[in-house]
């Protein structure tokens, strides 16, 4: 089992930043993947970065250029910097960390959820 917790969320302006934490704890070393996910109301929840154990990224296009996902080992937490917000990046955001055993199967881990709210 991991558990997952969220920080950081709030209200900010366009073109503000946040930064975002999300803590590990539990069977740590069993994350194979780690990353954010967001879901605006009546949309289906996105990905918006993750980052592997090798520390490769990816991230969607949409936030390309203005979020960076890192990771501290040490700290067992993931961060979200977002920079150059947009109103559309309002949403909640999750944490989620990714588990895969010899079998292959994916098992996904999520965190509460944090609200980003992007306003003037």
């Amino acid at each position: 089992q991991v558990q997952l917790v969220e920080s950081g969320g709030g209200l900010v302006q366009p073109g503000g930043s946040l930064r975002l934490s999300c803590a590990a704890s539990g069977r740590r070393d069993s994350i194979n993947a780690m990353g954010w996910y967001r879901q605006a109301p009546g949309n289906e929840r996105e990905l918006v970065a993750i980052i592997t154990g090798g520390a490769s990224t990816r991230y969607a296009g949409s936030v390309k250029g203005r979020f960076t996902i890192s990771g501290d080992n040490a700290k067992n937490t993931v961060y979200l910097q977002m920079n150059s917000l947009k109103p559309e990046d309002t949403a909640v955001y999750y944490c989620n960390a990714k588990v895969v055993p010899r079998s292959g199967v994916v098992y996904d881990y999520w965190g509460q959820g944090t609200q980003v709210t992007v306003s003037s």
